[in-house]
């Protein structure tokens, strides 16, 4: 009987021993669990955070997303609208820049047009006035107390008068105004020629205006005037040349009383002290002076002019006549002669010629009249 229990107990023992060895191990594979467990749930905690926050700042950079796009929508409809303006400006500026070149070309046509007019005009009021030669001789007044008075003269300027005469026109001079007035009243008037019958225009002439004035003229007896001088020193050291050149005696100089001098024009003036100097050098034209060489320089006289008492005249001469429309049927002579003899006589309301002056088709002449006329 004991022994049959003894095994029974060895074998309780060791079923004990392997249960208990096996609970510490459940126990501790447990114990792990719950570990991993915790450390899970941490993870899980700070991912779900970490999600959070991602959430937020996903929809912080939404909203920041949502506000850049709605700003560059409205800079996007800002700039549409900046570019509409510039275009509408650049639009308005071409329209304003063509419409300134149409300004400015028309004006230049005016300018044109005005230059035109201003040649004209200056051809029309030019004097052309050849003067014969006449000796003048110039002598002291006398009882003349001071000779440094500037040597002074007035010319009396009148223009004569003048008409173009082109071809096919004819001048009659009457020796009574009553004739013109006479044929004036007629709208032709018709001219017997060698068989033929030539109608011709009477018309009124038209003179181109005519000026008169007066020019006073001062020389001066003391003051020359040098032109050409070479720029070749200082203004103060050429202005001691020159005052030493033309101070010489024996180069037909005198006493200097002043100098000036232009040195970007190269052209000055000497004052004397005595007068008649000036007037010997200018007669010469030409003077030598010492500068660095011997150089010739150009002398004359200093004038002073004035215009005065200018007068324009305009009007129609009161014994002259234009005929107008007259074709060549014969020479010119011939028909300078029919027209003389047809005016002469009382029943074509003419009267006494003075003189006739017809040009053919193809020339033109200037004709000038008296001023009495």
């Amino acid at each position: 009987m004991a022994d049959n229990n003894h095994p029974t107990n060895n074998t309780v023992g060791g079923g004990l021993e392997e249960e208990g060895s096996q609970f510490e191990e459940a126990k501790k594979e447990l114990e792990m669990w719950k570990t991993k467990v915790e450390k899970a749930d941490d993870k899980k905690a700070r991912l779900m955070l970490e999600k959070l926050q991602e959430d937020e700042a996903k929809t912080k950079a939404q909203q920041e997303m949502c506000a850049c796009v709605a700003k560059q929508e409205a800079y996007q409809k800002e700039f549409t609208q900046s570019m509409n303006a510039v275009q509408d400006e650049m639009l308005k500026l071409g329209k304003r820049t063509q419409d300134l070149l149409d300004k400015l070309r028309r004006c230049h046509d005016e300018l044109e047009a005005k230059r035109a007019e201003t040649t004209k005009l200056k051809q029309k009021f030019k004097i052309y006035a050849q003067i014969p030669d006449t000796e003048v001789n110039f002598g002291d007044k006398e009882g003349r107390e001071d000779d440094s008075q500037p040597i002074s003269g007035v010319f009396a300027i009148s223009q004569r008068p003048a008409v173009l005469l082109q071809g096919g026109q004819a001048l009659i001079t009457f020796e009574e105004p009553k004739a013109v007035s006479r044929i004036l009243r007629k709208d032709k008037c018709s001219v017997s020629c060698d068989g033929s019958s030539l109608d011709v225009k009477p018309k009124r002439i038209i003179m181109d205006p005519t000026v008169k004035f007066e020019v006073h003229l001062q020389m001066s007896r003391k003051e020359l005037k040098v032109t050409n001088i070479p720029p070749s020193m200082s203004e103060e050291r050429m202005k001691d040349r020159l005052e030493m050149s033309f101070s010489r005696p024996s180069r037909g100089g005198g006493e200097v009383e002043s100098v000036e001098y232009d040195k970007n024009t190269g052209t000055g003036q000497i004052t004397f002290v005595h007068p008649g100097v000036a007037e010997s050098l200018a007669l010469r034209g030409r003077y030598r002076v010492d500068l660095d060489s011997e150089v010739n320089v150009q002398v004359e006289p200093v004038y002073k002019y004035q215009l005065c008492k200018f007068q324009t005249f305009c009007g129609s001469p009161k014994r002259t006549i234009l005929l107008d429309g007259i074709n060549d049927v014969m020479d010119e002579e011939d028909l300078q002669d029919y027209l003389e003899i047809h005016f002469q006589k009382p029943n074509s309301g003419g009267g006494e010629i003075d003189s006739t002056k017809y040009i053919s088709k193809g020339k033109a002449v200037r004709a000038f009249f008296l001023c009495e006329d």
